[in-house]
């Protein structure tokens, strides 16, 4: 069985003031946050191979039937349920923090800001000098909430979590309501049709000119073209409601935290069996409904079909999210099945590294000063790209956790959260017993 093993007590917070040593680790949490890192890869690949503005197209960049095939497959396992897994971990990580710091006399709240502020500068240098699909900023803005539900009880952390979720539904239909009515009468209709038509023809400008720019700009202009499409993520990711759904996700994580659910694995399994149980139904019939709407739409033009399509992500994502999490805990509780999910918590040892290590690959390959290859690569190809980039870094992972304490960018995190250098090498067995 997969245990967590509690740290010696006894230290004086002076002694203490560190980042979780290996022994504190729950694994379970790692090989989540490695699988987690798998699924972000497979739904990044599509952004990484052509500009955002392929999702709000009239038509798909990717024709073919195999190409659709990839990524209706990737839409209905993988889209919105890894980021939400990846919440999930983030808000169950700030109760881990928060009791470590508790128990040893730290104040909490200032080493956490610390350690968010420290996280929006690295998503801020990852967006102006990599990639505009970065999510550390958002999770470092809307981590810095989690501080108002940090005693919140486990009850109210549900009653939130629900609130959230339901606050997106209500905001698309709003402005459903307001689209039809807009259109009500045969003039207002004609109209609303010309700006649509307008929108759509700008959304294909902008996409051939970020295409142009990322396989034959400069730095200057991709670090320009990169804010601006940013920018428009970031309202596609509000309007589809995914601000909330993170930060429900987050409000999960303290509740999984708040409750230790982790902490005892075994005298937890029948919540674990029901949740799991409840998620994969609610989680196959909303992905379904996702994906066929999709076939449906046109993601430019605010309508029914569009709508009901929010609502069946907003609900089917996290519960899908919910169900990969829950059979993978039950999964690690039998010894052949933990052996074979254990190389994946080297690589949620070094998440940091590993998600900006994705970054650095596909942006080589897809962009002008690496292969030039954006545009080129469909979901199908795409797919295939994920499992061999991944594979190769489990073994990459697996190699340096045996070597050193942290990923290079955790030991950077914690280097600068905590203002002094932390050891990096693994000590061996004999430095071990030396210093007791």
């Amino acid at each position: 069985m997969i245990t967590h093993e509690v740290a010696q007590r006894g230290q004086t917070p002076a002694q203490t003031i560190a980042p979780t040593q290996p022994r504190e680790r729950i694994v379970i949490v790692d090989i989540l946050r490695g699988f987690a890192i798998f699924g972000i890869l497979l739904v990044n690949m599509l952004i990484f191979a052509a500009p955002v503005y392929q999702f709000v197209l009239e038509t798909s960049p990717w024709p073919g039937p195999v190409n659709q095939a990839a990524a209706s497959f990737i839409r209905f396992t993988a889209e919105g349920k890894f980021f939400t897994m990846f919440s999930l971990l983030f808000g169950l990580g700030l109760t881990m923090q928060m009791s470590r710091a508790e128990s040893r006399g730290i104040r909490f709240v200032p080493l956490y800001l610390r350690r968010m502020f420290i996280l929006l500068l690295f998503g801020l240098a990852h967006v102006l000098l990599f990639w505009p699909g970065d999510i550390l900023t958002y999770y470092a803005i809307l981590g810095t909430l989690l501080l108002f539900f940090r005693k919140r009880s486990p009850r109210t952390l549900l009653i939130w979590a629900v609130i959230l979720l339901i606050i997106p539904m209500v905001l698309n239909a709003g402005l459903f309501g307001l689209v039809a009515l807009a259109g009500s009468t045969p003039e207002s209709a004609a109209i609303v049709d010309e700006q649509m038509a307008l929108t759509i023809a700008e959304y294909e400008t902008s996409y051939q000119e970020a295409l142009r720019i990322y396989t034959e700009g400069s730095f200057a202009e991709m670090a320009m073209q990169r804010l601006q499409d940013f920018a428009f993520s970031t309202m596609g990711i509000f309007l589809n409601g995914m601000f909330f759904v993170i930060l429900a996700m987050f409000l999960l994580g303290l509740y999984v935290g708040r409750r230790r659910l982790l902490h005892d694995i075994p005298a937890n399994l029948p919540f674990f069996r029901r949740v799991m149980r409840w998620s994969l139904v609610v989680g196959l019939v909303a992905n379904l409904l996702y994906v066929w709407l999709n076939t449906l739409i046109n993601p430019a033009e605010f309508s029914l079909p569009l709508l009901l399509s929010v609502v069946s992500f907003v609900i089917g994502a996290p519960a899908l999210c919910l169900f990969y999490v829950t059979a993978l805990i039950q999964l690690t509780q039998n010894q052949s099945w933990q052996q074979r999910l254990m190389p994946l918590a080297a690589v949620g040892r070094t998440a940091l590294s590993n998600y900006l290590l994705q970054t650095l690959v596909c942006t080589t390959i897809f962009y002008g000063y690496g292969l030039g290859l954006m545009g080129q690569v469909g979901p199908a190809l795409g797919l295939l790209l994920s499992i061999t980039i991944f594979s190769v870094q489990v073994i990459i992972s697996n190699w340096w956790v045996r070597r050193f304490r942290f990923g290079p960018m955790e030991w950077l995190w914690r280097t600068a959260t905590y203002g002094k250098l932390q050891p990096m090498r693994v000590q061996s067995l004999q430095e071990r017993h030396a210093t007791g």
